[in-house]
């Protein structure tokens, strides 16, 4: 394993890679570059046959087995993707797979583990609960267990996205990378400095799960108490061990990432490359705004794109909201016949679009005086909005913006 890491596996692991990865090349984003000043290049791992860049990691590593460990039967925990890449690199090599994923893991991601002919099993709320049962299962029945990062076979396979990068790219200076528990981060990095120790990689972090950040703090591998974030590839407690030396000589920075800001992001990528990505493959994305360097060459990782649909919805209702596409009002009319249809035309005569309408008549004893309404509509960003709210307070209802639930 100590002879992992090296120019000569990273070119065998490419090579390697090959016979399972469809070719995701660079994709120059003119909306992303004019909005941070820099010249970004998209390495959509998205478009990957699983949905992620994880098939590297695992079919590398699964590569390097011996026919006996294999014959035992495969065992990995998993988010999701790492599920995906080692059910089917296994399937590849013929070998049983077992996957242990979280309870709350998405069921697009369950669903594609088991249609690559892997059982699974769910255990616990988060990937740490997933991978010490996982352990316990290796251990009961033999399994060989494929670790999703702390392993440097792996991350060699996942630093093969480096070399493609470098090839397409060769005058490269900043790539971000999203870091979980730091294998794709590892192998990215490691390569990156081997090509061009100049180079900056960036790694970025949800900030309900910056493991790496405060590991890095503290010098050590640092244990987080709990995790909270939307991107649940990254949702990772504890950061492995035997890559955290290679992350903290090859790492630049890290960066960490709101979940709102990944909402934000879910939208650009929809609306302006037609893109879905899954909100771990959105750090790097939301991350270009915060990087200082200007009019530099930049590649940002989109390391997956298995989201199911009702988080979807979910993101892209919020992402309207956040960006004032679809704001609630409460204005006070008189209880009288003629109202309602008065505040409607006065909206529609500004080009808003009503969605919803809550109508309380007991906001006050005195119903003829004042009753409340709520408005849920669309518009077109905040300069329409504020117009709205103009042509509302003119008219004397005095709008009061509230909480947009949807």
């Amino acid at each position: 394993m100590k002879n992992m890491l090296t120019l000569d596996k990273f070119e065998e692991a490419s090579e390697k890679v090959k016979e399972v990865t469809l070719e995701t090349k660079l994709v120059y984003s003119d909306y992303l570059s004019e909005q941070t000043g820099n010249k970004v290049y998209l390495k959509p791992e998205n478009m990957q046959f699983t949905g992620a860049y994880k098939v590297r990691g695992a079919y590398y590593k699964i590569s390097t087995l011996s026919d006996e460990e294999r014959a035992r039967g495969l065992i990995t925990a998993s988010a999701g993707n790492h599920a995906q890449g080692v059910a089917y690199a296994a399937k590849c090599y013929g070998c049983k797979a077992t996957i242990v994923m979280p309870t709350t893991t998405p069921l697009i991601k369950v669903n594609r583990t088991k249609g690559y002919g892997a059982e699974v099993v769910l255990h616990g709320d988060v990937y740490d609960e997933a991978c010490a049962h996982a352990l316990e299962l290796a251990k009961e029945h033999g399994y060989t267990f494929i670790h999703p990062f702390d392993d440097l076979a792996v991350a060699t396979g996942q630093g093969t996205i480096a070399m493609e990068i470098f090839k397409e790219l060769p005058l490269v200076e900043y790539i971000l990378v999203p870091i979980g528990g730091g294998g794709l981060a590892t192998g990215v990095s490691t390569l990156a400095k081997l090509l061009n120790p100049k180079i900056k990689v960036i790694g970025v972090e949800p900030a309900g799960a910056n493991c790496m950040q405060v590991s890095f703090r503290e010098g050590k591998v640092t244990t987080l108490p709990s995790v909270n974030t939307i991107a649940d590839g990254t949702a990772v407690k504890t950061p492995g061990e035997h890559i955290f030396p290679y992350i903290k000589k090859n790492l630049d920075d890290i960066i960490t990432v709101e979940d709102d800001e990944l909402v934000v992001a879910f939208l650009d990528m929809v609306e302006n490359h037609k893109m879905i990505v899954e909100n771990s493959g959105l750090l790097t994305v939301a991350a270009l705004k915060k990087l200082k360097a200007k009019n530099k060459r930049v590649v940002s990782i989109l390391s997956g794109g298995n989201m199911d649909v009702i988080t979807m919805s979910s993101v892209v209702q919020q992402g309207l909201i956040f960006r004032d596409r679809i704001f609630t009002v409460s204005v006070l009319l008189p209880d009288k016949p003629g109202e309602l249809c008065k505040v409607s035309g006065l909206i529609a005569g500004v080009q808003g679009n009503v969605i919803k309408l809550e109508h309380n008549q007991f906001v006050s004893t005195n119903r003829s005086a004042a009753v409340e309404l709520r408005i849920t509509m669309e518009c077109f960003g905040t300069d329409h909005k504020k117009q709205i709210m103009s042509a509302l307070e003119k008219e004397g209802y005095r709008p009061k913006l509230v909480r947009t639930t949807l």
